[in-house]
């Protein structure tokens, strides 16, 4: 259980599903609606149709999207070194794919090695949607994609995010409405 209230994960660790393409790492199923990838997983047009994938997020900069019409695509343009922004895109990203979610759509998060960017994306959504703590997302991930290794700088940026959540949960939950809203 988080310390940031009720998670929305099971309460048992399924065991890992890895759907493996024939390369090291493949493609993991973080969720029922979540993968998580390295960057040749985004050209397997039949795998991401067999998962029920409709929309891609391509976090890397050195990987263009291949534009089949029939995927949305998200590009988070971003190198894997440790003062790159990723921060900026947590909620942008994690609203996406819960978006793509509620569609009954699934998303395919892949940054080049499927290791660092797009580990650190899946995380920072399990935080927000699945309200879960850093460390609860982390090895929830961790336990369907062992080769994660978030670089230090988004680690950083993943610990002031949940900082940041934590304190607006507590602080929000408090507020008492004054006012017109009041009624």
């Amino acid at each position: 259980m988080s310390s940031r209230g009720h998670s929305t994960l099971p309460r048992t660790l399924m065991a890992p599903r890895m759907i493996s393409e024939g390369d090291i790492g493949g493609i993991a199923q973080i969720t029922s609606s979540l993968f998580l990838g390295r960057g040749s997983v985004a050209s397997n047009r039949h795998l991401l149709q067999a998962r029920g994938i409709t929309c891609i997020v391509n976090a890397t900069i050195e990987i263009p999207n291949f534009n089949w019409p029939q995927f949305e695509y998200v590009k988070v343009p971003l190198a894997d070194m440790p003062h790159a922004p990723i921060g900026l895109y947590f909620d942008t990203v994690a609203d996406k794919i819960h978006s793509v979610s509620r569609k009954h759509g699934a998303t395919l998060v892949h940054c080049a090695a499927g290791v660092s960017r797009s580990a650190t994306l899946c995380i920072a959504y399990l935080m927000k949607f699945h309200n879960v703590c850093l460390l609860e997302a982390y090895n929830w991930v961790k336990a369907r994609r062992p080769v994660i290794r978030p670089n230090v700088g988004f680690w950083r940026q993943l610990i002031d995010y949940e900082v940041l959540h934590t304190w607006e949960v507590e602080h929000l939950s408090n507020l008492k409405c004054v006012g017109p809203c009041s009624s």
